[in-house]
């Protein structure tokens, strides 16, 4: 076990709800190691699993937890917020008319000039080439088919849209608890 007398702002910690879920998948539910340690003091939070760093008061030595599980479960089925972000997650983060990953915005499906409305169903991800082009015109107007038509996602669907995008760093103590479309060993 490596000891550490000043630990960097690293370790983060899965956070998983009461049910061993993570609270969220994109962004994923992590807390930095001091608010890990606070909820632990506090009771709030179970050590499911402990990163090998130590820290130390005066008066006790604690492990850096890498995944707590919430000792009281927060109820996730509540609408998702109508967010730019919420809309690229449901939007796999492409373009919805020539499918580019890059320079998005978001589009009124039916222009706001022609009535329409900034809604989950009347917004969708477009990169700025795709929008500049379609303009004030319906999608049938341009000539541009929508990939998929929007609609208001719940906020399991957000969620599993978001295991398809993970973060850049995952501790090994994490994958457990995290559904990756990985294949699991028979």
């Amino acid at each position: 076990m490596q000891v550490l007398s000043n630990p960097p702002s690293g370790w983060p910690a899965l956070v998983l709800n009461a049910d061993f879920r993570p609270l969220s998948y994109y962004p994923l539910s992590i807390w930095p190691w001091q608010e890990v340690v606070k909820a632990v003091w506090q009771d709030r939070v179970d050590v499911v699993s402990t990163y090998d760093k130590v820290v130390r008061s005066p008066s006790m030595e604690f492990r850096l937890p890498s995944v707590v599980s919430l000792k009281s479960y927060v109820d996730q089925d509540r609408s998702p917020a109508f967010t730019r972000f919420n809309v690229f997650l449901r939007d796999g983060f492409r373009c919805q008319y020539c499918g580019a990953h890059s320079e998005l915005t978001f589009d009124h499906v039916v222009p706001r000039s022609r009535g329409g409305r900034t809604t989950w169903e009347n917004i969708v991800a477009a990169c700025s080439p795709c929008n500049l082009r379609k303009g004030g015109r319906t999608p049938e107007q341009a000539g541009m088919p929508i990939r998929r038509r929007p609609v208001r996602p719940n906020a399991y669907q957000l969620q599993d849209l978001g295991r398809r995008f993970p973060p850049n760093y995952l501790h090994q103590s994490w994958l457990d608890y995290l559904y990756w479309d990985i294949e699991l060993e028979p």
